[in-house]
């Protein structure tokens, strides 16, 4: 019967995009998925695995399945119209989309034509939900558990791709944030964040929260404003402080939520095309809040999704870079096994980026190519392959970056020998001459990525090739003058896209080495190092500035009453000594009234109870 009633549904158009994707994604997890799958991918308009899987029940005896025969008939009746041509044209091109769409019918990107057709940084809509990830690990019975009913209820929120909407957040309404698009060149769009006016005024209300330094302005500014997209990523931070990391990983979530209702309706996540300038403010929101996000990701379990997340990132600004992802897209590719995106990403960007010029992907590649020479279930031609190129980058690297292997091994808990702690190459000598700058580069990479490393088949691929490197310093080779070379000219200071990412990161090995210009300048967490040739659209009002060389009894007064002023609220130019007298007379007299209205307001409560008699009144 459900079978029957699925054929008079309206087309996948009229369907949910959310619950069409839970059923498919549930359909591989356990049995009654399989019942449903070939309903879903009726509605879904794949006509190929329809019929697939709508006649593998018609094998059984006749006796207990009239339905579905009545539904085959039904079919070819269908089928048997004049417009067959067109509905295999429709089918066709569903099938084609849900090929794209779904990974489970194309190849995986660990090889494969058509994952190697698609662009690098290609976005799959399927990959962003990180619950399609822990469903591979857990199955969906004990991921979903009974949420599935209780989604199918709520039919007013609509369906995202970047975040899930929780039936805990506020009912959103429009906030004043839109996008819209700049202009179109090369065939990349390029797209901005605006505010409206009522926007700015909350955002002006924030700045203003930012500076009182207390969180819970934060916090009412919230209850007012419950999208504000500034105030959740800086209330985040602080939940995260306080080591309330569902609450923090909520915060973002919901900034992420406000921002996508905002996209431009060309706007696209997926084709990589699109282009966010962190020039502009309204923009940088955005990036801060993937940034998070993905990082929240990576600590819940979901390497892959927060790989997913690091692409598009990456995506939206590559020439720049602003967060600088590329110092932990390597690590996201060796969590998440996608060595082959690695080793595509180095062989395409090497040319044009340096990639091999960064610690990280001087160590990470090799270590992915090995990775792949381990796989047995590939030809023992690329398994060769992989290995030679394994050898030689992890070579090069050494040989460039010999003060990444001592940190390393220290942190796996392994004791080199003799030879290799005694050799100065690799002693404590390479890692006091290198600049600040490769310290935090080095620091990063091996407080982030050495838990990689501690596998004994990785130490003991690596142990004859630092022998090797040991042997060519020895004898002098011209690759280990030219590696020093470079080094002292290169790496002399980093740019401000490195030191905003190791801030973002929180890595203690990288922020110790940060230079003092960085750590001396306040870092607010919506806005970590802005730019310094920032395109503003809109500027905050100027308040009125007080003096700064006011007395501590009037710092005093101001605290207790914001509006008082002893200087006066208008001081004109050329002013003379008898004026100066005069101001000094008024503001005293201020002083003195502003401390008679303190006192006549002070107030004292009742006497407390006996329920609590060593308690203390407190001051209205």
């Amino acid at each position: 019967i459900p079978a029957e009633e699925s054929e008079d549904e309206p087309p996948a158009g009229e369907e949910p995009a959310d619950t069409r994707l839970s059923e498919r994604d549930t359909a591989g997890g356990n049995q009654e998925g399989n019942k449903e799958g070939a309903v879903t991918e009726e509605t879904d308009g794949d006509g190929r695995r329809e019929q697939q899987e709508a006649e593998q029940p018609d094998q059984t005896p006749a006796s207990s399945n009239k339905p579905r025969k009545k539904k085959k008939k039904r079919k070819t009746k269908k089928n048997s119209s004049g417009e067959t041509v067109e509905d295999n044209d429709l089918e066709d091109i569903d099938s084609l989309l849900e090929r794209i769409e779904d990974p489970g019918l194309a190849p995986q990107s660990q090889g494969g034509v058509i994952a190697d057709s698609r662009p690098l940084l290609y976005v799959e809509h399927r990959n962003l939900n990180p619950e399609n990830e822990l469903k591979r690990y857990f199955g969906a019975r004990a991921v979903l558990g009974d949420q599935r009913p209780r989604q199918r209820q709520r039919q007013y929120v609509r369906s995202m791709w970047l975040t899930a909407p929780k039936n805990t957040w506020p009912r959103y309404s429009k906030t004043g944030i839109t996008m819209q698009l700049l202009d179109t060149r090369r065939g990349v769009q390029h797209f901005t964040f605006e505010h409206h006016r009522e926007y700015q005024q909350v955002q002006f209300k924030f700045l203003d929260a930012v500076e009182s330094m207390d969180p819970n302005n934060i916090v009412l500014l919230l209850q007012m404003n419950p999208y504000h997209v500034d105030s959740l990523l800086q209330l985040s931070d602080v939940c995260r402080m306080q080591e309330d990391q569902e609450m923090a990983r909520d915060l973002i979530e919901r900034a992420l939520y406000s921002l996508e209702c905002a996209f431009h309706p060309v706007f696209s996540l997926t084709s990589g095309t699109c282009r966010l300038d962190y020039r502009r403010p309204e923009n940088r929101a955005f990036f801060l809040a993937l940034f998070k996000h993905l990082m929240f990701l990576e600590k819940r379990g979901c390497p892959r999704t927060a790989l997913e997340f690091c692409k598009l990132i990456l995506s939206l600004d590559p020439e720049n870079d602003p967060l600088c992802v590329l110092l932990l897209i390597d690590f996201l590719s060796l969590r998440a096994r996608e060595y082959t995106f690695l080793t595509r990403l180095f062989q395409e960007w090497e040319s044009h980026r340096n990639l091999s010029q960064l610690p990280n992907f001087a160590f990470s590649v090799p270590l992915a190519y090995f990775f792949l020479s381990q796989q047995e279930e590939r030809p023992e031609l690329e398994r060769s392959q992989a290995r030679e190129r394994a050898a030689r980058l992890i070579q090069l690297a050494l040989i460039m970056f010999p003060s990444v292997l001592m940190p390393l091994l220290d942190h796996c808990s392994v004791q080199p020998d003799a030879r290799v702690s005694s050799h100065s190459f690799f002693g404590l000598n390479a890692q006091i001459s290198q600049s600040p700058a490769l310290n935090q580069l080095t620091s990063l990479y091996v407080g982030r990525t050495h838990a990689l490393w501690k596998d004994p088949a990785v130490m003991a691929w690596l142990e004859p090739h630092v022998h090797e490197v040991l042997r060519m310093v020895e004898a002098r080779d011209a690759l280990v003058q030219e590696a020093e070379h470079k080094r002292k000219i290169r790496y002399q200071s980093a740019p401000r896209n490195i030191y905003r990412h190791v801030i973002l990161s929180e890595m203690k090995e990288a922020t110790a080495a940060l230079p003092l210009e960085v750590t001396s300048q306040p870092v607010m967490g919506f806005d970590p190092l802005p730019p310094l040739d920032s395109i503003v659209s809109y500027t905050r009002p100027e308040r009125t500035s007080h003096p700064s060389n006011e007395s501590t009894l009037s710092l005093f007064f101001r605290s207790l009453l914001p509006n008082f002023n002893l200087q006066g609220d208008i001081r004109h130019d050329g002013d003379d000594e008898a004026g100066a007298a005069q101001d000094l007379n008024q503001g005293v007299n201020r002083l003195m009234a502003a401390m008679r209205d303190m006192l006549a307001n002070i107030q004292f409560q009742e006497p407390p109870r006996d329920d609590n008699p060593e308690g203390d009144g407190d001051w209205d």
